[in-house]
């Protein structure tokens, strides 16, 4: 987690809009001692980012309304985010391939285990 200032929580954005989901991640993300923030959709995560806000990583599910991850991970690098850690998360056959094509780093199958994380 390359952009983390030393001896601070790194930061994570949740980006998912299955509640339960949603809770889950951000409680597995608590427990690993993590600064977690949740928004709904890709263009909620993008709008973070055009506001300066910055994460060390981002989880992002594959399939939202409004914009989807691997939508929103195009944007996201194009903004110059490069050192963010971006997870792409997804239950879908094709969601490894639209994440890496997208630009994300890694994808991890639904449901998250806490082993993964």
């Amino acid at each position: 987690m390359a952009s983390r200032n030393q001896g601070s929580a790194p930061r994570a954005l949740v980006v998912e809009d299955i509640k339960i989901d949603c809770v889950i991640l951000m409680h597995m993300l608590h427990k690993l001692n993590c600064e977690a923030t949740a928004v709904e959709n890709g263009k909620e995560a993008v709008d973070l980012f055009i506001e300066g806000k910055t994460f060390d990583i981002i989880f992002l599910h594959k399939d939202m309304p409004i914009m989807s991850g691997p939508e929103a991970v195009v944007k996201i690098r194009a903004m110059g985010a490069t050192a963010v850690k971006i997870v792409g998360v997804s239950a879908d056959f094709g969601g490894r391939e639209a994440f890496m094509q997208a630009g994300a780093d890694v994808f991890v199958p639904k449901p998250v285990k806490p082993e993964t994380l």
